[in-house]
């Protein structure tokens, strides 16, 4: 379906975005990497240069893009997404999904290309209901220190909607849930590489509260299968791509605490320090 297609994937050189590009470029396509690497890695995409298929850009996408040549797709996924990063540079992180989506959809005007934007899952806030549909508006901090991510990707789920109700834009959005995998950074916040590297260190497990707080997790590869899928389907508002099971924090620590044959304990801190990061 791809083989031939070119396809311009923004944040290529972050986590996902790295994976993006293994994906597209194993079928075929032309992909055009571009990254400011603010958060991202070059080493992620070190292994692709060279190919005759894959070319890197460095730019930074909430300044003007430009792009020589046809576009078929625009994968958007640019945009610092821990913890550790946003709440260092939040104005950085508020541009980039404004400014930098604002970009994006109209390059994907000017070539006439699908963009798929991504969201993610925290637009849902700290949600009331388990799981989230689509449907489900949400319950949100708009001015809390986590509202710089949280509210750049709500203006860009907005912004892009508008462009398709407006210009006709082809459309796609994805609201991604907890990922975990290769190439995570183990310093970077989330849940998944604190625990594990506090297991390996020897260090306790913290756990918020009482560890009832339940999360979603799916790995790399079938969160990327997931975001072809929505690419190539029919839907043009935004779509959930997770897992649908979810676990509490509590049995998180504990199975990585087994897997990893550490004899860490776990530490508890209160729940009003979870809901201040």
């Amino acid at each position: 379906m791809m083989k031939n297609k070119t396809v311009l994937i923004t944040g290529a050189a972050g986590f996902l975005g790295s994976h993006l590009c293994d994906r597209f470029v194993s079928e075929g396509a032309h992909v055009i990497a571009m990254d400011n690497l603010i958060t991202g890695d070059e080493k992620n995409i070190e292994h692709l240069k060279g190919l005759p298929n894959f070319s890197f850009v460095l730019h930074d996408i909430t300044k003007h893009i430009t792009i020589d040549g046809p576009l078929d797709y625009i994968l958007h996924f640019a945009s610092p997404a821990s913890p550790i990063d946003y709440l260092k540079i939040p104005i950085q992180t508020l541009k980039v999904g404004a400014l930098g989506t604002h970009n994006c959809l109209g390059l994907a005007k000017d070539k006439g290309a699908r963009i798929l934007v991504a969201s993610t899952s925290e637009v849902y806030g700290d949600p009331l209901v388990h799981p989230q549909t689509e449907e489900y508006w949400g319950n949100v901090n708009t001015i809390g220190p986590r509202g710089c991510y949280d509210e750049s990707k709500r203006f860009a789920e907005a912004l892009t909607m508008a462009y398709h109700r407006v210009h006709g834009l082809d459309v796609r959005i994805v609201r991604i849930f907890n990922t975990y995998g290769e190439r995570m950074r183990p310093y970077d916040g989330r849940v998944v590489c604190s625990f594990i590297h506090q297991a390996l260190s020897g260090q306790p497990h913290t756990v918020f509260g009482d560890g009832g707080q339940t999360r979603s997790f799916v790995h790399v590869d079938d969160e990327v299968s997931g975001l072809l899928a929505v690419i190539e389907g029919p839907e043009s508002g935004p779509v959930n791509v997770g897992n649908p099971d979810e676990v509490t924090m509590l049995e998180l620590a504990q199975r990585v605490l087994a897997v990893t044959g550490s004899i860490g304990l776990l530490r508890t801190r209160p729940a009003q320090v979870l809901r201040e990061l």
